[in-house]
């Protein structure tokens, strides 16, 4: 270092406030950076479980079809009346975390001709926070599919939303392209009282074909990993634009923001530096940090913590809980992420 310069301090995650307009919301619905260029030949299916490569090419045929040519069957292959328009087809991608159904999903996207988008669920939703239930309607009307990252329903506020909005949109000629972890039909158990809802969750589901995806988390094949801890953050953060802040302090400020800018919230950053990590005792803390694993993992963000290791700040109460397969992707993203 020259004589006299100062070193450059890391920023802080929690002076973070960042204003996202509803235009920036809609500009966004495109696949992270690390799928830029994902297409259906570059995904590697893994040769022990058939189903990731007949999947693969089940995808790609329903993108190469069109709206014209869609099949026209139920979620569970139940064949459609013939009077049921084919536009009220999609596919729903559903296996465990780490089996490629995101890189199958921004494959069908970059496939796809005409217009299209691609978010996560909570974009979506997001976006019908900002825009209006009508406005989003509205936006994405004629847009030829409709590609959802991580299909979740956590509370019935968003079974409602997401139930509308792919009604209209199917019945316009839209397509949809949908991922998760949970069937369809079974998607809010455990966390709501799901029965409510059924007709709801069954009316949305019955426009899918589920394919289901079997397989190890490729981010754990090679060998069984625990996220890295480090004693020494700020010696350990590596060079560019990080932050660096007490894992405590992080969660809180999670609370002040809304998860659909957590996007904003880790945009430009090359790593974020987190000391003393601890496990969680509150559900909506962890649920909060979840979300915003899930974008430092599309942003490839870099994470350098100390103290307990990320993917085992989950108690055992947690994990036997409705969020269990959620705690578990983001255990698996982290561990990623500390050792990139």
């Amino acid at each position: 270092m020259l004589p006299g310069r100062v070193p450059r301090l890391p920023a802080h995650l929690v002076d973070r406030d960042p204003q996202v307009t509803p235009q920036q919301m809609a500009a966004a619905l495109v696949p992270p950076p690390q799928f830029t260029d994902a297409s259906f030949d570059s995904y590697r299916p893994d040769p022990d479980y058939d189903s990731q490569a007949s999947v693969r090419d089940a995808v790609a045929a329903f993108v190469a079809a069109g709206p014209a040519d869609a099949p026209r069957r139920g979620l569970f292959g139940r064949r459609k009346q013939s009077a049921e328009p084919a536009a009220k087809s999609g596919v729903y991608l559903d296996g465990g975390f780490g089996v490629g159904k995101t890189h199958l999903l921004a494959a069908a996207y970059h496939a796809a001709t005409g217009r299209k988008t691609f978010g996560t669920f909570i974009e979506y939703t997001a976006l019908v926070g900002a825009l209006g239930f009508q406005g989003t309607v509205d936006l994405l009307r004629g847009t030829a599919l409709v590609c959802i990252d991580e299909f979740e329903l956590d509370d019935p506020g968003d079974t409602m939303v997401m139930t509308r909005l792919i009604k209209e949109l199917t019945e316009t000629g839209t397509r949809f392209a949908a991922t998760s972890n949970t069937p369809p039909g079974a998607l809010g158990e455990g966390r709501f009282a799901a029965q409510d809802f059924l007709r709801e969750i069954q009316a949305m589901s019955d426009r899918f074909d589920t394919m289901r995806i079997d397989g190890l988390d490729y981010r754990r094949r090679a060998v069984d990993e625990s996220a890295q801890v480090v004693s020494d953050v700020p010696a350990a953060l590596p060079p560019g634009t990080v932050t660096l802040d007490d894992f405590g302090a992080v969660v809180a400020h999670l609370g002040s923001v809304h998860p659909s800018k957590y996007v904003a919230l880790v945009e430009d950053l090359d790593a974020v530096g987190l000391t003393d990590v601890r496990a969680f005792t509150d559900q909506t803390d962890a649920l909060r940090w979840v979300a915003l694993v899930d974008r430092l993992y599309d942003a490839q963000v870099r994470i350098v913590a100390s103290g307990t290791p990320l993917d085992q700040v989950y108690p055992d109460a947690m994990l036997e809980g409705g969020y269990r397969k959620k705690y578990l992707r983001a255990a698996s993203r982290v561990v990623a992420l500390t050792r990139a």
